[in-house]
């Protein structure tokens, strides 16, 4: 059983696979699309999907919890002035995972993960009311 067991290790030491997750993230931030492996990405979706919803709400304790991550001031500032507003009435799944086929060198899934385009739900026109029927037979 795994209890408590928070993610893949991706044959790395734990500084080693953080550093991994956090320049996945500043690539996806920078380029909105970036294509790994399946499993790196699958790790990767998690920590950026948090960042997304961090940079929606931009408070200053927020911010800060990015910049943790996100070194690079100019991500920062893409992710919470460009990226975020985007998504801010989404209330999740902000990446896409894209599978692509195998690598040629090791046979490894990759995928393509990128920023969904969030879709514009036009808000239902109001209807127009029905013109009041005429009196309805007359009493006898």
């Amino acid at each position: 059983m795994n209890h408590s067991v928070f993610g893949k290790k991706l044959s790395r030491d734990t500084g080693q696979r953080q550093a991994l997750l956090k320049g996945l993230a500043g690539a996806m931030i920078r380029s909105e699309a970036i294509e790994t492996t399946e499993a790196k990405a699958k790790a990767a979706a998690s920590m950026v999907e948090k960042l997304v919803t961090l940079a929606r709400r931009a408070n200053l304790n927020d911010i800060r919890q990015i910049e943790a991550l996100i070194i690079n001031k100019e991500l920062v500032s893409k992710l919470v002035h460009a990226i975020a507003p985007r998504f801010k009435t989404q209330p999740g799944g902000y990446v896409r995972l894209i599978k692509l086929g195998t690598r040629a060198g090791d046979n490894a899934a990759m995928v393509r993960m990128e920023f969904v385009t969030p879709t514009v739900v036009p808000a239902p026109a109001p209807k127009a009311k029905a013109a009041p029927k005429a009196a309805t037979k007359a009493k006898k």
